[in-house]
């Protein structure tokens, strides 16, 4: 073990989140499956899900995940099993939606800038729920809708039509969505095939822990759906946050549906809500298992080299940067508390960038030590890439009964995936 410098900086009484499960745990999956690995554990998953359901007690409420944040079928199929249904940004997500074994009628797309192609087979695969964010969008949905509503699975009276909400004083300069002087335009090109706009989308930001930006809005998104004539359903979104740091504020789900079932019995409460929560419902379920490879001093600071990479984890600029990260020499039942120096977590890549986490108060390390990179359920996998070439880790859902695996890890030859080059003698090791 390399030497720590006399000068290192120790906090003598730390306080560190507890490993999602024990040490002899990892080691097995990782014995078992490989290092680096993504592991989720499904009694969480279903354990989110069941608190966040309970929350909002407006009796028209249906759930549907976001499947952007973790398409895993093994993943989706548990979200399925607890009775919600599916929320789709693009036909991708629809498709691991089906073959999850959701119904086209439980998946609910709000996407952007569909293509014919696209459209049509979103129409074809039976989805009964769009929510559109333009007017051409609107358009083209009708237009294919006209093309092929003899042959489409919804039949006309299943289809209903939405609109995703650009709110400026809500929703800021977005380019998503549609104001409330252009929804009869909107309303008028839906009722030309026998359509009717019935609802309205609308979406706070991404991952917001602030609950009063989204309570505060509920009058005003009512507001606009008064203007629509055939209102039936009002989808409150997604972007609803999680609280990565443990100091830091978290969404309230109760107050959020105190104000949402007070504000629709108002409206006499017939009309449909539906709630997309995405990181929120998963986040907390997923761990990403990492071994350490090497450890260096700089003057007081531990620099940990491990086998994973900041390309398996989402893009911080898009989905946020920060993770906790533990070791279990720092579990809270361990005593005397270990002496903890600042401590930077690197990948294995060398990429200037590539920190799992920085600064950060640790013990002292050493190759073949473990760590657990927590809250990795949403935009880890889903987000992850093959930058610098590097093949993504496997995907394991842990049960009370044991462990499975629900993604293999890849292997090298996934880089050439739909490669198309002049074939060459090869180098007889690969």
């Amino acid at each position: 073990m390399v030497a720590m410098p006399a000068s290192a900086l120790a906090n003598a009484e730390p306080s560190f989140p507890s490993p999602p499960f024990p040490l002899e745990t990892a080691a097995d999956l990782l014995a078992i499956y490989g290092s680096p690995l993504y592991v989720y554990q499904g009694d969480r998953l279903r354990q989110t899900l069941g608190q966040i359901g309970q929350t909002l007690l407006y009796p028209r409420t249906h759930f549907h995940f976001a499947t952007v944040v973790n398409g895993n079928v093994a993943l989706l199929q548990i979200v399925r099993d607890c009775g919600w249904g599916l929320h789709a940004n693009t036909p991708g997500d629809i498709y691991l939606g089906l073959k999850a074994g959701f119904s086209p009628s439980q998946i609910v797309y709000s996407g952007s800038n569909l293509n014919r192609t696209e459209m049509e087979q979103v129409l074809r695969w039976g989805v009964t729920t769009l929510n559109l964010d333009s007017i051409a969008q609107v358009e083209l949905c009708c237009q294919v809708y006209g093309a092929l509503k003899q042959n489409l699975n919804a039949d006309r009276a299943a289809l209903r039509l939405g609109l995703r909400l650009n709110l400026p004083q809500l929703t800021g300069d977005s380019r998503i969505g549609i104001r409330p002087e252009e929804f009869p335009l909107a309303i008028d090109r839906a009722q030309a095939v026998g359509l009717n706009i019935s609802g309205l989308h609308f979406y706070r930001g991404t991952g917001t822990n602030a609950t009063r930006s989204f309570t505060q809005a509920i009058e005003q998104v009512l507001d606009a759906c008064g203007q629509l004539p055939n209102w039936r359903y009002l989808d409150f979104g997604g972007g609803f946050g999680y609280p990565y740091r443990r100091t830091g504020a978290a969404f309230d789900w109760a107050w959020f549906g105190d104000e949402m079932a007070r504000a629709l019995g108002a409206k006499g409460g017939k009309i449909e809500l539906l709630i997309e929560p995405g990181r929120a419902a998963i986040a907390a379920c997923g761990t990403l298992l990492t071994t350490v490879i090497a450890v260096k001093w700089q003057n007081s600071k531990q620099i940990v080299g491990t086998d994973t990479t900041v390309a398996n984890l989402s893009v911080p600029a898009v989905h946020g940067g920060y993770r906790e990260i533990v070791t279990w020499s720092t579990h809270p039942d361990k005593t005397p508390a270990p002496q903890t120096y600042p401590t930077d977590i690197c990948g294995n890549t060398t990429y200037s960038r590539d920190y799992l986490g920085r600064n950060l108060q640790l013990p002292a390390l050493k190759p073949g030590d473990l760590l657990a990179i927590l809250d990795t359920g949403a935009y880890g996998y889903a987000m992850s890439s093959h930058f610098l070439h590097r093949p993504r880790p496997a995907e394991v859902l842990l049960e009370a009964n044991g462990s499975r695996l629900i993604r293999q890890r890849e292997e090298y030859s996934v880089l050439l995936s739909h490669q198309i080059f002049e074939a060459h003698e090869t180098n007889s090791i690969l």
